[in-house]
């Protein structure tokens, strides 16, 4: 399936002046209540207390789990405590660290040049997975339908929430696997981004790939699969996968927020 976004699209607006391409999206069967609870979980995320003093803190604790589940749903999953002592040296695992830790140079460049940072953000996942020629290079299948994801990206004629935004940039990249290798944990990263860059959440603080493990990998993968079939079936199902995902993911970084509040 194609994303529906007109070429040269910029970034949000706050109404479109020319009909939105994405509006029909939201009369999807779920789409629009699932983006809700979405939004309403991050907000109240957002409003916890800890973030006050402490939105930093968050944010790194958030990284890590974040990379833990993104190489969890490549199929490694690792104890979290391990990560933390710096004892996992798995290829798949490391790139999911280097991807989570760079993310944050990346915000400012990612609605300008998503080329650019998706580019960057398979060097940095597949580093010990590819042959170093092929770093960062997507194929020749990949060009028509990265075009019409970067006009997504940088587009302002869609006033959609952001997190239907993310899961379509989520999809495209893992359906389309433009580099053959790590193209979930650059699809996932890029989401990030996405939530992140359009204000759903942006301290970074919430944890949307643990929300993905919390929903089962099983489950992922049959969403994303209904996704690239391309039927309206599909689409809505996957949408309100990953605006459920989010939804999860903001209670884990509440959970991260008290745990910081207990000190």
């Amino acid at each position: 399936m194609s994303i529906p976004v007109r070429p040269g699209a910029a970034r949000p607006a706050a109404r479109p002046a020319t009909p939105d391409p994405l509006a029909p999206l939201l009369d999807l069967p779920g789409v629009r209540d699932a983006a809700h609870d979405a939004r309403h979980g991050v907000d109240r995320l957002l409003g916890h207390k800890v973030l006050r003093r402490e939105s930093a803190g968050v944010s790194i604790e958030s990284a890590l789990r974040g990379a833990r589940a993104s190489a969890a749903l490549s199929g490694v999953d690792v104890p979290l405590a391990e990560l933390r002592a710096g004892t996992v040296t798995d290829p798949v695992v490391q790139g999911a660290l280097r991807v989570s830790a760079g993310l944050g140079s990346m915000m400012e460049t990612w609605p300008k040049a998503p080329g650019q940072v998706l580019a960057r953000l398979h060097v940095l996942a597949a580093a010990d997975l590819a042959d170093p020629a092929a770093l960062g290079r997507p194929g020749a299948h990949a060009g028509p339908r990265l075009s019409g994801l970067f006009s997504l990206v940088t587009g302002t004629s869609t006033a959609v929430p952001a997190v239907i935004v993310a899961a379509l940039v989520h999809g495209e990249i893992a359906a389309l696997a433009p580099f053959g290798v790590a193209d979930g944990v650059v699809a996932r990263a890029a989401a990030r981004l996405t939530l992140i860059t359009r204000g759903l959440d942006p301290k970074a603080v919430s944890v949307p790939e643990v929300g993905f493990t919390h929903l089962g990998r099983e489950a992922y993968g049959q969403a994303l699969a209904g996704y690239a079939a391309g039927t309206p079936e599909g689409l809505a199902a996957w949408l309100v996968h990953c605006c459920r995902a989010t939804e999860h993911g903001a209670l884990e970084g509440l959970a991260i927020c008290e745990s910081k509040l207990r000190g």
